[in-house]
């Protein structure tokens, strides 16, 4: 607990630059669920919603990236990027399941992630920062 709390503004960091890499999906959708999922969706709703749906894990990362240098913001920005982070993880774990193996390194990267997240905010609760 001691490593992540004395190395977290790091791991924010590293969290949120490896978590803007999805800003690929806004400009190239297709091309993004290709890479994560290993498979495409058709049709101009798809490009918006992909689209969409890149913008707003990109905006996680840079939330994160932002609460690296602004500690009274932490708590909030690490609550949010966990859940959507396990929101994640649970949705290829059920219905998602047969992209699994396309999705390794996000399930691996999210769920170290999501573990260290949680540790940090467990192990913060009734402290302010």
């Amino acid at each position: 607990m001691q490593l992540i709390r004395a190395q977290l503004k790091w791991i924010m960091l590293f969290a949120g630059v490896l978590t803007c890499t999805m800003a690929l999906a806004i400009v190239a959708p297709q091309t993004a669920l290709q890479n994560t999922f290993g498979a495409t969706l058709d049709g101009p709703l798809a490009d918006v919603l992909v689209r969409s749906w890149g913008l707003l894990i990109t905006l996680v990362g840079a939330m994160l990236i932002y609460a690296a240098f602004r500690p009274a913001h932490r708590t909030l920005v690490l609550l949010v990027a966990a859940i959507s982070k396990a929101a994640l993880l649970m949705l290829i774990a059920g219905p998602g399941r047969e992209f699994a193996s396309t999705a390794m390194p996000v399930i691996v990267a999210d769920g170290l992630m999501v573990l260290i997240f949680t540790v940090y905010l467990v192990s913060n609760v009734g402290n302010r920062q």
